[in-house]
């Protein structure tokens, strides 16, 4: 799965530089060093956001996703089949809309702070998810990614072994329910996509409020006034399959990113940021039509790396700078088989699947009992 010449960097720093954005999150970093990290100026020229690529970006995502809602819509007249069949390809286009969201989210998208906000906002309509909260959350968890003292924000709840075993028996029937897949990819998009972003933190800011109460207003008019014009069985015809397809691709990206056997996980002052992004995020080998579908975000070692470089410039810092050569790989097949890990084991330092976290906890159940 990871080629055998992957070994911690010796040269990583200490932690995430003062300048960096991620900072604006408490607690995002522990350490911090006064030089300057040794991939800005490396990276520096991939980070100048593109005005024509990125305008290129959103004639290829937003823009298509909604002409084929409209074929959709067009089609019912015909067949749903013929219209459930174009959600595949809306499906494809709206995670390619994720992804201009994602770098909107980071600031790098478009040149203008101001524009990337606005666009963010938009698109977030098309996602049914508040802008500024999902902006917050997903720092965090580039902030604390790999991390296991930080854990739970923006992530996917991840357990040690140690952790598990300790657990009574509903919370273990619990942890294994949110890892099935079934759970994670069909019912995973609804609570992550309609019902979580609809939901007020207790004890959130006063900008998250507004956030999702303002995204939950405009989205209240904007399905309320489809569901008016088409009809609410046409609305869900044409919007559900596509989202919820769209979603379980996303869920699985995100999965397969930071969810593979050999994945980085650290405690206390042993966390790096820099190698949280260079062992800990996966470059997941795709073939172009797939580059294309998924919007680069393979390319996620390098985006972990530096959160400035806009989508349409991933591949290119990762083939021009060696840093990247020997970083966790996976083919589109190690991505499936890595569904099946499901426990952080501390003592092997690898992800494992049920099966092996109770193998391996065998021989030690049996001196106990023994000892006993």
């Amino acid at each position: 799965m990871i080629p055998a010449e992957t070994q911690p960097h010796q040269d990583l720093v200490q932690g995430v530089p003062a300048a960096d954005p991620l900072l604006t999150v408490s607690g995002a970093s522990r350490d911090r060093s006064s030089d300057p990290p040794f991939w800005r100026p490396v990276l520096a020229r991939y980070e100048q956001a593109d005005r024509g690529r990125a305008l290129l970006n959103l004639a290829t995502s937003a823009l298509p996703y909604l002409a084929l809602s409209a074929a959709m819509y067009a089609a019912l007249s015909i067949s749903y089949l013929l219209a459930l069949t174009l959600a595949i390809p809306a499906a494809v286009f709206l995670v390619r809309t994720f992804i201009v969201f994602h770098d909107c989210s980071h600031g790098s998208f478009l040149s203008s702070k101001r524009a990337n906000a606005w666009l963010g906002t938009a698109l977030g309509l098309l996602l049914f998810s508040p802008f500024v909260r999902w902006r917050h959350d997903h720092a965090i968890h580039h902030g604390t990614s790999g991390d296991l003292d930080r854990r739970g924000t923006g992530d996917i709840r991840t357990l040690t072994v140690a952790e598990f075993g300790a657990l009574p028996w509903r919370g273990r029937i619990g942890y294994r329910l949110l890892r099935n897949p079934v759970v994670m990819f069909v019912l995973g998009p609804i609570v992550a996509m309609i019902i979580g972003p609809r939901i007020v933190a207790r004890g959130a800011r006063a900008r998250m409020r507004r956030s999702v109460m303002g995204t939950n207003l405009a989205l209240a008019a904007l399905v309320g006034g489809l569901c008016w014009l088409i009809g609410w069985r046409a609305y869900l015809l044409i919007f559900a399959p596509s989202a919820l397809l769209a979603g379980s691709i996303g869920i699985w990206l995100f999965y397969v990113q930071h969810q593979f056997e050999d994945a980085y996980w650290e405690s206390g002052s042993d966390w790096r940021y820099a190698d949280a992004a260079l062992r800990g995020s996966s470059y997941l080998k795709l073939s172009g039509p797939l580059r294309f579908c998924t919007g680069n975000i393979g390319y996620h070692h390098v985006h972990h790396l530096s959160v400035r470089i806009p989508n349409y410039n991933l591949r290119r810092a990762h083939e021009e700078n060696t840093i990247f050569h020997n970083v966790p790989t996976l083919s589109l097949w190690d991505g499936v088989r890595a569904v099946t890990l499901k426990l952080w084991d501390e003592q092997s330092q690898r992800m494992v699947t049920f099966a092996q976290a109770r193998r391996a906890a065998a021989p030690a159940r049996v001196t106990r009992r023994l000892a006993s």
